[in-house]
């Protein structure tokens, strides 16, 4: 596959989730995401995805099953997935915009 160039200035919003928004490209069994995250947003199940993300802007709070961490600007974080890795997000933060790769 060719490397590809992403404007996501072109690409429309989605709102999967109340208090979340994204835009999606998806290559090769990847997806990317610029993903925007308010305080409201309430993850109503834990996820159980893998992802690798950088923090762009805002202070992100991840709770798992046996700690809280939170990321802040700059930040980069792996989460493994699985059972053992559920987690929720939460903004601290007005908003919090973040990048997110994983699995399509």
């Amino acid at each position: 596959m060719q490397p590809t160039r992403i404007d996501f200035s072109t690409l429309a919003w989605e709102e999967p989730h109340p208090g979340m928004r994204h835009r999606c490209v998806v290559r090769g069994g990847r997806k990317l995401r610029l993903l925007d995250i308010a305080p409201d947003f309430i993850e109503a199940d834990w996820c159980r995805k893998a992802h690798i993300g950088y923090v762009l802007e805002g202070e992100l709070e991840l709770v798992l099953p046996t700690q809280t961490v939170r990321y802040a600007a700059g930040d980069g974080f792996f989460v493994l997935g699985g059972e053992a890795e559920g987690h929720k997000a939460k903004a601290l933060t007005p908003r919090v915009r973040l990048i997110l790769v994983e699995d399509a």
